[in-house]
């Protein structure tokens, strides 16, 4: 009930004035049974901007923190998540990830829509980064097709760290459906599932025409705190 009631009356009216969306491709989302909507993650609006648009519900896997959160805004994010419908992840480990396959199969087992970030975690600079191999697993265990979606202008809407969105035009952008029963049975080998992954990060990345980058994007961003500490740590000195 609360679903519907941000997405039609509180949340959705008043994203849809803030960012307008365009919305394309929308033909390619089935009216009915399992599958999962595989889209680039530019942005902390990402969560609703495609719930929003989308005619039937999906569940996303979100990352567990934000389910636990300190004091009141800690409580009160957490509260919207659930009620929304969102399913926390434990993003650290491999046991982690097995868990978060597990949650993801049993809502494309009730014949739902599940959305899934392949990069595991949002762009800090734009950039279309190496997909995890989550997706596939899903996507093979399930038997179900995947959706590749480009969220574009997300980023310059609200970049990572700003708060208030910026009033900026948005295009979501849905991709024929990639059918990968022709690897029925072979959800447990590893080659399979990297050949699957990158395919739907392909995808993605044709409809969306960011740059891509062959690492991890929480690698690259663990790169960049590091060496940002230790020139804060060792800074140059300047020449005489």
């Amino acid at each position: 009930m609360f679903y519907r009631l941000l997405k039609y009356v509180i949340l959705g009216p008043l994203l849809r004035l803030a960012f307008r969306p365009r919305i394309e491709g929308l033909e390619h989302v089935p009216e009915s049974g399992a599958a999962i909507v595989a889209g680039n993650h530019l942005s902390f609006s990402d969560h609703f901007l495609m719930p929003a648009i989308l005619k039937r519900r999906i569940t996303f896997l979100a990352k567990a923190e934000y389910f636990t959160g300190p004091g009141i805004k800690g409580r009160l994010t957490a509260a919207f998540f659930r009620s929304a419908g969102q399913i926390p992840v434990d993003r650290s480990g491999k046991a982690a990830g097995q868990a978060a396959i597990r949650e993801g199969l049993g809502v494309l087992g009730k014949g739902e829509l599940l959305g899934i970030y392949p990069e595991g975690t949002r762009s800090h600079d734009g950039r279309l980064y190496k997909g995890k191999v989550g997706v596939a697993a899903m996507a093979l265990k399930g038997q179900v097709p995947v959706i590749p979606c480009a969220m574009i202008g997300t980023f310059e809407a609200q970049p990572p760290g700003q708060v208030i969105p910026n009033l900026h035009r948005v295009t979501i952008r849905f991709g024929e459906p990639l059918d990968f029963s022709r690897y029925a049975g072979m959800d447990g080998e590893k080659a399979i599932l990297r050949a699957v992954t990158d395919e739907i990060i392909y995808a993605i990345l044709g409809l969306s025409g960011q740059e891509y980058v062959d690492k991890y994007a929480a690698d690259v961003k663990a790169e960049a705190e590091e060496a940002k500490e230790k020139a804060r740590k060792f800074p140059r000195m300047p020449l005489s």
